[in-house]
């Protein structure tokens, strides 16, 4: 159920429970970024409970298609999860050109917990607790909460796509998720000079979502520089890179 609540369990013994667990945390994260940024009208989402944190969650809305069809996106990206195909996530608003971007990067095996994410914070599956990750989900949450609300605010005629990426070892060459069909693998125009935020990453012992943001420089003079200190860049690139082999 895609507006299911986030539950931490006692214990991730089994890829089942961890990938419940990465399917709500994508969808609470993608919902607090739209609600945030507001992409769609108070009516397009419920509120629920994350541990003690109230967040919200979008719903198919009869009276608001926008929201329907990016449910209807995220049930794809859980078939591809599912599955083991799925590699990126990349959420752009945009007008002709990209103005703001949300990448969601998946690390997942398939033979058993074995992370071979790259990590600042060197913890190997066998020390991965359920404690370690409900405490990096609701810090990533509460990042993603305020930096939304320190962006300056969005254009009012912006454009919401989303493009997935694979991996092409896995996956069938005919294989697309309900609601996508296949796209080009290429670079996209950025309007004006993109600054790229890490914003944060939860590991479970069969998983890893890791979540970063690009957004125009012009709309960072407001954040407080503190949240910037872990994984800014600031790169002068007009040309953002949207590839499966996008560097962690």
């Amino acid at each position: 159920n895609f507006q299911s609540a986030v539950v931490f369990p006692t214990k991730i013994s089994t890829e089942q429970q961890s990938l419940m667990l990465v399917k709500r945390l994508l969808a609470v994260a993608v919902s607090c970024i739209t609600y945030l940024r507001g992409i769609f009208p108070e009516s397009a989402y419920g509120t629920r409970y994350m541990d003690d944190v109230c967040v919200k969650i979008l719903r198919e809305d009869k009276n608001c298609p926008g929201s329907t069809q990016l449910v209807k996106w995220m049930l794809g990206c859980y078939d591809a999860l599912q599955k083991k195909y799925f590699n990126n996530d990349w959420i752009f608003f945009f007008l002709q050109t990209i103005t703001e971007c949300y990448h969601f990067k998946f690390k997942y095996t398939h033979n058993g917990p074995l992370l071979d994410f790259s990590s600042k914070n060197k913890m190997n599956d066998s020390t991965i607790t359920c404690a370690d990750t409900k405490k990096a989900s609701i810090l990533l949450i509460r990042k993603i909460y305020v930096l939304m609300q320190n962006l300056s605010p969005l254009p009012n005629d912006v454009c919401l796509t989303m493009k997935l990426f694979y991996y092409d070892e896995v996956t069938p060459p005919d294989y697309q998720p309900p609601g996508f069909k296949e796209g080009e693998c290429e670079g996209m125009i950025f309007e004006g000079e993109p600054m790229y935020l890490n914003v944060g990453e939860v590991p479970t012992p069969f998983h890893m979502l890791k979540v970063k943001v690009t957004t125009e420089k012009q709309r960072m003079e407001n954040v407080d520089k503190s949240i910037l200190k872990h994984g800014e860049t600031n790169v002068p690139l007009q040309m953002l890179r949207v590839d499966r082999d996008d560097p962690e």
